[in-house]
């Protein structure tokens, strides 16, 4: 694929000049930048994207919408948007949720404003990679003051019987002391096989004093090789609860992150992951403390089953001069195998005295006490462990403000059991 390529795909949905040339520098650095560094994950044999920009075709496996509630949502098939509703209310205040490319037309100067602004396009490899080469993807406004009580859904299917990329730029701008609740949905769908690569690069900017609750299930399939990078950028007094659940059936490496640049901003991360099969999850997630009485906090369980491997890598950073700043981490694995792999790594990077800093990390197969209590009230030993893994993944589970999503995660977790 070349640079040729895609200019003409920047020509074909009328890119503005800016990002038609921050394409072309991102291609540019691709051969000269490293992967990022994911600690103790051998993922660079992997093939994370084969240099082509193209669009999917209208596809088949497209989702009923004849019983659909009057939330903000935004549903994308492949690269095809196949879905969108903002209730008038909202669009009256200035809420806009559209595809990537409506969006250079609608809020043009805010698209240029925050585009790649938590990740620069040269950090590495991947980063450059997805700059030049992503096809499609969303962004949510939300102006100041606004506050939207009702959950707002992001949901965008990989088509399986189709193999091309699915490299989506998703970015949520929170205007000051706004408010939000947001549910992203990465599934595949479909009964395909497939082969196909994602890199998704997910940012959300939190101005002064915006409260941004986000909620994830990523369920792509098997034949999905995925690189997932989730960005927050917090200003001022700024908070962004993450709630994560890593349930996809393919290799995958992600990195979650918040950078608390401003005094005051505040981040929690809750992340869950199950790992099967033969399957390797590694999971970076890492908050840096910039701003003074910034405060971070990592929750990680993760659950692996068979012979899949998972690695969790908690960071916490605190900058020289974030003086008050709290960076807290824990990070806990359960092992249902004798033959899986897990690694939890706990990291603190800490450039400042006047501050507060922890972390633990276990790994360990069920508590024998639980199991016997539980079977001694007449649960079958299947049924207790899955009782013991539910309420081992609970605390993220509790966070998902869909309660048909939080059934839905119990379900995946409840059928990636029955499989063993």
């Amino acid at each position: 694929m070349t640079k040729e390529t895609i200019k003409l795909f920047s020509e074909m949905h009328a890119e503005p000049s800016w990002l038609a040339d921050l394409r072309q520098k991102a291609f540019d650095k691709i051969e000269s930048l490293e992967l990022p560094v994911i600690e103790r994950v051998k993922f660079h044999r992997w093939n994370l994207g084969d240099g082509t920009i193209t669009e999917s075709e209208p596809s088949a496996n497209v989702p009923d919408f004849t019983a659909l509630d009057n939330h903000l949502k935004l549903v994308q098939v492949g690269t095809q948007t196949v879905f969108a509703q903002i209730p008038v209310e909202l669009a009256e205040q200035g809420v806009v949720f559209t595809d990537f490319h409506s969006a250079l037309e609608e809020i043009p100067e805010l698209v240029e404003e925050f585009f790649m602004s938590s990740v620069k396009y040269d950090d590495d490899k991947l980063a450059a990679y997805h700059t030049a080469y992503f096809n499609s993807g969303a962004v949510l406004y939300i102006p100041d003051n606004v506050e939207i009580k009702e959950p707002i859904e992001g949901i965008f299917y990989q088509d399986s019987d189709s193999d091309v990329p699915f490299n989506k730029h998703i970015m949520i701008i929170a205007g000051k002391n706004s408010k939000i609740s947001y549910l992203e949905r990465l599934e595949s769908r479909g009964e395909g096989s497939a082969k196909a690569t994602a890199n998704i690069t997910v940012e959300v900017i939190a101005r002064s004093g915006a409260q941004v609750k986000f909620a994830a299930i990523d369920r792509l399939g098997e034949n999905v090789t995925a690189y997932i990078s989730r960005r927050g950028k917090l200003g001022n007094d700024a908070s962004i609860d993450w709630a994560i659940g890593v349930m996809n059936e393919g290799n995958v490496v992600a990195d979650f992150d918040s950078d608390l640049i401003g005094n005051g901003s505040h981040a929690d991360l809750k992340v869950v992951a199950l790992s099967s099969g033969r399957q390797v999850q590694g999971i970076d997630t890492r908050v840096t403390n910039y701003g003074c009485n910034s405060i971070g906090n990592i929750l990680q369980h993760g659950v692996i089953l068979e012979k899949a491997t998972l690695t969790f890598n908690g960071i916490g950073h605190i900058i020289k001069g974030a003086k008050g700043a709290d960076a807290q981490q824990e990070s806990r694995v359960l092992m249902l195998s004798d033959q899986a792999r897990s690694d939890a790594n706990p990291i603190l990077l800490i450039d400042e005295n006047d501050v507060t800093a922890g972390h633990a990390a276990s790994i360990g197969q069920v508590d024998p006490e639980d199991m016997y209590y539980l079977m001694s009230r007449g649960l079958d030993k299947a049924t207790a462990e899955r009782l013991v893994v539910r309420g081992f993944l609970g605390s993220v589970i509790v966070e998902i403000p869909v309660k048909e999503v939080r059934d839905e995660m119990i379900a995946t977790i409840e059928e990636k059991l029955s499989k063993r």
